[in-house]
């Protein structure tokens, strides 16, 4: 239950933080922080709870990451379910607390920072495209993610290296999809969005999901002994 409440608790800060600076900040009169600023935002707020809940769950906040992780052998798949289930309840709440605060000054919420491609793109940007962005982008978070947190990285800049790497792939792909990754954080927003959130949302839970369980794949095969490896270690 700890574990499970850190991912709570860590994918509903990941939620706000991220989705609450693009539905408040963003364009804020005059001094909104624009794209580099809500990209800063997500990325800050794994790296933040990388080292504050990280030592109790793992810090995954995000269901693709916890999939990719048991694709690579890193994960136990009894908990896979559980986890997936509180980042999912994580991300809900904080998209209602997002929507009270969004509104409390009369505002309509708008698109509410959800994902969507064609009309719904920030760059009307096609399925296809969508598609492609969120597979290759998943792909390199988890490959990040994988080698960041591998026994033989630097102890202690896994944190760093994955907060950075969630901060590069938002300035990349806010134009085309506002940038999903994470099936939690596109569910929680398309709730509130409704209509064509959800319409589109298959795309931001698929997409993710297919790339997390690759990386995962191709991080195992890094993993497995060469020829060369089992030779020597046979020989001494």
């Amino acid at each position: 239950m700890k574990k499970l409440l850190a991912e709570f608790i860590g994918t509903f800060w990941l939620v706000l933080g991220g989705c609450g600076s693009a539905v408040l900040a963003a364009a804020f009169p005059n001094v909104g922080i624009g794209l580099v600023g809500v990209s800063l935002a997500f990325g800050l707020t794994v790296l933040t709870i990388a080292y504050s809940l990280g030592h109790i769950s793992g810090a995954h906040l995000n269901p693709a990451v916890s999939i990719g992780l048991w694709v690579g052998g890193r994960f136990n798949s009894k908990d896979l379910l559980p986890y997936i289930i509180a980042q999912v309840l994580g991300a809900i709440t904080a998209a209602a607390v997002l929507h009270i605060i969004a509104t409390g000054n009369g505002s309509s919420v708008g698109d509410f920072a959800a994902n969507g491609y064609g009309e719904h793109s920030p760059g009307k940007y096609s399925m296809l495209a969508a598609l492609v962005t969120e597979l290759v982008m998943t792909f390199m978070f988890l490959i990040i993610i994988l080698g960041a947190t591998h026994d033989k990285a630097p102890v202690g800049f896994a944190g760093i290296a994955i907060g950075l790497a969630l901060t590069l792939i938002h300035l990349i792909s806010i134009p085309v999809t506002n940038t999903s990754v994470n099936p939690a954080r596109s569910i929680s927003q398309a709730i509130f969005a409704g209509d064509w959130a959800i319409g589109q949302l298959w795309l931001f839970i698929v997409a993710p999901i297919v790339g997390a369980a690759l990386a995962g794949a191709v991080y195992k095969y890094f993993e497995r002994p060469s020829k060369e490896s089992v030779k020597d270690s046979l020989s001494s």
